[in-house]
């Protein structure tokens, strides 16, 4: 009894804070009555969305509260259950994701660029990137390509 009072006295108060903030938003809109219409236009939107996200999160705060048990129908208890089991398994997964660390995808593309480069400037020259090593210079370009595929393997 003494929490139904409890969460009355809150929701009474919850309700003057709102009323004394529409108050003074209608105040400041009767202060700015100058500006063109399409500025009142943007704050009635604004209040409306406002009012919007206020009545959400009482809606949030009410379901999220623990509720009584006992004066739940059966099915509205399954659905309790349902929402919580769904949320505990929502979380568990986002605590189980693995990310790579920031440095990951752009040395990986920067291995795949690089090798393409290599190989083309190669194939372009003749001799170049390296001088005198031929033929290895396309392995050399493969090989650091070869580096940035496999690196695509641990990329989550």
């Amino acid at each position: 009894m003494a929490e139904q009072d409890e969460r009355v006295l809150d929701e009474t108060e919850v309700e003057n804070a709102e009323q004394s903030a529409a108050a003074e938003s209608d105040a400041d809109t009767t202060s700015d009555a100058n500006k063109t219409s399409d500025a009142n236009k943007n704050t009635s939107a604004s209040e409306n969305n406002d009012e919007f996200a206020r009545t959400m999160d009482r809606v949030e705060a009410a379901l999220s509260e623990v509720a009584d048990k006992d004066t739940m129908t059966p099915q509205m208890r399954k659905m309790f259950a349902r929402q919580q089991e769904s949320t505990k398994r929502v979380e568990e997964s986002i605590k189980g994701t693995k990310s790579n660390p920031r440095w990951f995808v752009p040395v990986l593309c920067a291995l795949l660029i690089i090798g393409l480069v290599w190989v083309v400037v190669y194939y372009l020259s003749g001799k170049y990137p390296i001088p005198g090593i031929n033929d290895w210079n396309l392995a050399i370009g493969f090989g650091i390509m070869l580096v940035g595929f496999l690196m695509t393997m641990w990329w989550h």
